[in-house]
């Protein structure tokens, strides 16, 4: 059975509603706000996306590991289709499928985290007001000082799911999402930071509350991906009701 390009939305939302916590992101790009920016495809039951919203693009390959197997034989397929660079989230023994046809750098270990206790948030104080796009200059600013290199798209803000904290005219904190789809149900954080100078006073934690509370009037399911050795970053989030349900790993492909 060959690899194949897939439009039908509700034949990719079926699939990935089978485990939401898992395709969160990819659910996510399924809304109106990024499918423009997508391109699916499909062998038999696995679903692979290539998200073109970031320069290079990106591709999202996530199984149980049950299903590895069947999803390697769809990147292996698609794998000469790729453009010459990207980046990659792969499910862990999913990068040897590509091996024969890019370098892969980097391999960090990352870990997919979910909200399964809410109760929790109940026991950190909300902090922070919501943020628009007047924002960006300052929210420029606080990523540049205290965030350089995280992946935060302008268009994000017109979600309006960006909570941030003042110290008088600048941002010294903000939790944002990558992913946030009402339709589809699902969010994931992403873009959460706290100038230097403003750690260790809580502000994290409290942002995310704030958003958490937003994010939960509108969905069924908040993620969130961190990096597996951010050990501050993973006791935040577990303490704020997140629990890990998957391993994977971030890579930058390069063509051989």
């Amino acid at each position: 059975m060959p690899v194949r390009a897939e439009h039908d939305r509700d034949a990719l939302a079926r699939l990935l509603r089978r485990d939401p916590v898992l395709h969160a992101y990819q659910l996510g790009d399924l809304d109106d706000f990024f499918w423009p920016y997508t391109s699916w495809f499909r062998r038999g039951d696995q679903v692979a996306l290539l998200y073109h919203g970031a320069d290079p693009p990106t591709l999202l390959a996530f199984a149980a590991p049950p299903d590895v197997a069947d999803l390697a034989a769809l990147l292996v397929d698609l794998a000469p289709l790729l453009p010459a660079r990207l980046y990659a989230h792969l499910s862990p023994g999913l990068d040897a499928a590509l091996a024969p046809w890019f370098r892969l750098d980097g391999g960090h270990a990352h870990r997919k985290m979910a909200l399964t206790d809410p109760a929790r948030l109940a026991g950190v104080a909300p902090v922070g007001v919501p943020l628009g796009a007047a924002d960006l200059p300052q929210l420029h600013t606080l990523y540049a000082e205290a965030y350089p290199g995280n992946w935060f798209d302008p268009r994000m803000l017109d979600t309006g799911q960006y909570v941030g904290v003042r110290a008088g005219d600048a941002l010294v904190a903000v939790a944002g999402v990558h992913v946030w789809s009402p339709a589809y149900r699902v969010a994931a954080l992403g873009n959460v930071t706290t100038h230097p100078a403003a750690r260790g006073r809580g502000l994290a934690a409290g942002v995310v509350a704030a958003l958490c509370g937003r994010l939960r009037d509108s969905v069924d399911h908040v993620t969130l991906n961190v990096r597996a050795d951010n050990t501050a970053a993973v006791r935040l989030y577990e303490r704020l009701g997140f629990t890990p349900v998957a391993d994977y790993g971030e890579y930058a492909l390069t063509a051989r």
